[in-house]
């Protein structure tokens, strides 16, 4: 009797191990066609000035965008994660040291990444959040590419993204931001400029950075990948909104909470939304708040 259940025992788990085998094989097949998928869109052009206001306006925007975050203070790319269970995920050297983009990376070919999600051979960019950059403004677009065509050369020549399959069944699921140019209006315009003054149109344009991890509800919810916490909410029904202005604007400078709970960095990026202007801060406040 019990040979014959050790039998069935070892039939059925063998049975599972082949259909999840197969399952996950597929998902990764799905992955690959779709990383390698080549993509092309009108090439686009966009003044772009030099003058020191510009320069430090896109500084500024690479800093509250993350593009520093990612890609490092000094834009020389860098290995974020290089997990047997995730892969190893790089960041691309942004400057035109050794292993950065060619000489000839132009306009065009920035707009190609920020507003379409890939590269200037057409293959999508992995992990870069077009789906946000895209909607910035002709202004913003253009001061962030004039800050980042004059940052100094870095030498740094990096490995190839591998993804691990953690990460292809989380894409595949739709739970983790793998392929922005899948979600991106490819056909929406630019707009020339936003409104820069205090108030929730400005918060608005500025919580797009939020709305990756935070969804684009800013309800929160399921951890952005496992081994993070939950993403917290937002709006008026969160425990933020349940927050001062000054409470809001101190959590978000020292990552300390009103409760004093010390966020961790690695899970919510405060030491970026801490070089946000007051305004901005203000500004967020005030969206968030407007939500129910």
């Amino acid at each position: 009797m019990l040979r014959k259940i050790l039998k069935w025992t070892g039939i059925v788990l063998g049975s599972l191990i082949v259909l999840l085998l197969t399952g996950y094989l597929f998902i990764a097949s799905n992955i690959a066609n779709r990383t390698d998928k080549t993509y092309s869109f009108a090439a686009e052009s966009l003044a772009i000035p030099t003058d020191t206001a510009t320069i430090n306006r896109g500084e500024h925007l690479a800093v509250i965008k993350g593009c520093t975050d990612c890609h490092g203070a000094n834009l020389g790319g860098k290995i974020m994660i290089d997990d047997p269970a995730l892969g190893r995920l790089v960041s691309t050297n942004l400057t035109r040291g050794r292993g950065g983009v060619p000489a000839d990376y132009s306009t065009t070919d920035w707009l190609r990444a920020l507003r379409h999600g890939v590269g200037r051979d057409g293959k999508p960019l992995l992990f870069m959040p077009s789906h946000e950059t895209t909607l910035l403004s002709r202004q913003d677009m253009a001061a962030i590419i004039a800050y980042c065509q004059q940052v100094p050369g870095v030498d740094n020549e990096l490995p190839e993204n591998d993804l691990g399959p953690v990460v292809n069944v989380m894409t595949y699921l739709d739970k983790m931001p793998l392929l922005s140019v899948e979600k991106i209006d490819h056909n929406r315009p630019m707009v020339a400029q936003i409104d820069s003054t205090e108030g929730i149109a400005q918060g608005k344009y500025l919580a797009v950075s939020c709305s990756g991890c935070h969804r684009p509800t800013f309800k929160g919810g399921d951890p952005v990948a496992p081994g993070f916490p939950p993403v917290p909410d937002l709006t008026l029904t969160g425990n933020p909104g349940k927050w001062t202005k000054d409470q809001f604007i101190a959590t978000l400078r020292t990552g300390k909470t009103p409760s004093g709970h010390q966020i961790n960095n690695d899970n919510m990026p405060w030491k970026m939304t801490a070089q946000y202007t007051d305004k901005e801060l203000a500004s967020l406040y005030q969206f968030f708040h407007s939500l129910n």
